[in-house]
């Protein structure tokens, strides 16, 4: 990020992030964008910060950690069944950021904005001599009464993943030069996924009406479903044998260089977990049943033979 002349603040936002914004943003010249949702629908809204050292990399393409930082919130928007529409973005920019890092960035969230079809409606800006800081807050909207919850299911249902677990921790070893044998190709595809996650909107919209609960794969698949059980005063059973890998993670675990109890642990899935009445299964949504909720408390990770796998970490945690 170092080198170079750097513009003003003002500047920075002039001609980087005006262009950006939408309709609701007001030109970004006044302090608050104007949002009014349709008739029958409800605000959902959603924010993550991400750190520099901490969800990212200080050496990772500037567009790359755009891209993730829009995403993990509109993941967070599938989960409750919304559409996106907009987001706020503040920034802490070390004083050393050039241009051209800002530049990029600003690139990557338009490359999102027109996949994902939302727009900035403002933020702000400011300079930090700590690490690179952007909190971005997702906007969106869903029907009345429709939202899908984590508080709301029922002992008995089944539980389902959609997608692969794991992948992104796989990538996150492999960033911070863990020296699995893997194939280039294999490589390539686990860094992308802990990179570039894909918020599964057009899950998230399918499961309304349909899922008694949900939940997006942030902390890690079995922290995630405690979150489920936590809310819903209820336990969980987890098949280790079901639980869905990639080609790529599924030959690192078969050269035992990776196990199925971290890989449901390592979080930045970004995939959606959610509860069916038993009888349900969703043959139009590709997902992957993995386990049923009980009566009582936690989450068992179960083994072939029945017995209960030791579990050192269940997710990520901050503190």
């Amino acid at each position: 990020m170092n080198g170079g002349q750097s513009l003003g603040e003002f500047e920075r936002i002039a001609t980087y992030f005006a262009p950006l914004a939408g309709p609701e943003a007001l030109g970004l010249s006044d302090d608050c964008a104007l949002m009014r949702p349709r008739p029958g629908f409800e605000i959902v809204l959603t924010t993550d910060t991400m750190v520099g050292g901490v969800h990212f990399f200080h050496d990772d393409p500037a567009d790359l950690i755009a891209r993730k930082l829009i995403r993990v919130n509109l993941s967070d928007l599938a989960a409750m069944g919304a559409i996106p529409r907009g987001y706020l973005l503040a920034s802490s920019w070390r004083r050393d950021t050039t241009d051209a890092w800002i530049a990029a960035f600003a690139e990557g969230l338009r490359q999102d904005q027109a996949a994902f079809s939302v727009a900035l409606f403002g933020g702000d800006t400011t300079s930090t001599d700590g690490p690179v800081t952007l909190t971005l807050t997702a906007i969106g909207e869903v029907e009345q009464g429709k939202a899908l919850r984590r508080s709301t299911a029922r002992p008995g249902d089944s539980l389902w993943v959609t997608g692969c677990i794991g992948d992104a921790g796989l990538g996150l070893r492999l960033r911070k030069g863990d020296a699995l044998h893997a194939s280039d190709r294999d490589r390539a595809y686990l860094l992308e996924r802990h990179r570039l996650p894909t918020p599964r909107i057009e899950i998230g919209r399918a499961l309304i009406g349909r899922a008694s609960a949900a939940i997006d794969v942030s902390d890690g698949l079995l922290a995630d479903i405690g979150h489920i059980c936590e809310t819903s005063g209820l336990g969980a059973r987890i098949e280790a044998a079901a639980i869905p890998l990639s080609d790529p993670a599924r030959r690192l675990v078969q050269a035992r260089e990776a196990e199925i109890a971290a890989l449901a642990s390592a979080g930045d899935d970004y995939e959606i977990c959610f509860s069916l009445p038993p009888s349900a299964t969703p043959s139009d949504i590709p997902a992957t049943r993995i386990g049923v909720l009980t009566d009582g408390t936690g989450v068992a990770l179960i083994d072939p033979t029945g017995r209960e796998v030791a579990v050192k970490h269940r997710g990520f945690r901050h503190f």
